[in-house]
């Protein structure tokens, strides 16, 4: 199986469990790494900031600029309280389907 295909179906899930984490706040290579750290080395940087700009978009996040005199300015994104519900709502969802698959999984003789 494509590990790809997988992360398209989660990644909004996962980039909204990270900005969770930590002080709430990331911006988008910081958001990646933590990612990336978290065992998803697949991820691409172009689908991270895609998800970033839809989440925003969709009023799931709030963002802030920082400048910077040696480099380009980051932009911090976190999670407002319709983040939050997102997060609590496709978590829920994300366990539900999970705990049906390891079931499948297991019945079958295929546990990890």
């Amino acid at each position: 199986m494509d590990t790809t295909q997988l992360l398209k179906g989660v990644l909004d899930l996962a980039v909204l469990a990270v900005l969770r984490e930590e002080d709430g706040y990331g911006y988008g290579y910081d958001i990646l790494r933590r990612l990336r750290e978290a065992g998803l080395e697949e991820v691409g940087d172009a689908s991270v900031y895609g998800t970033l700009r839809r989440l925003f978009a969709a009023g799931l996040l709030t963002t802030y600029v920082v400048p910077s005199e040696s480099g380009p300015h980051r932009k911090y994104y976190s999670l407002n309280a319709a983040g939050r519900d997102q997060l609590t709502r496709s978590g829920k969802l994300w366990r539900s389907f999970a705990t049906t698959m390891d079931s499948l999984l297991d019945d079958r003789g295929m546990a990890a």
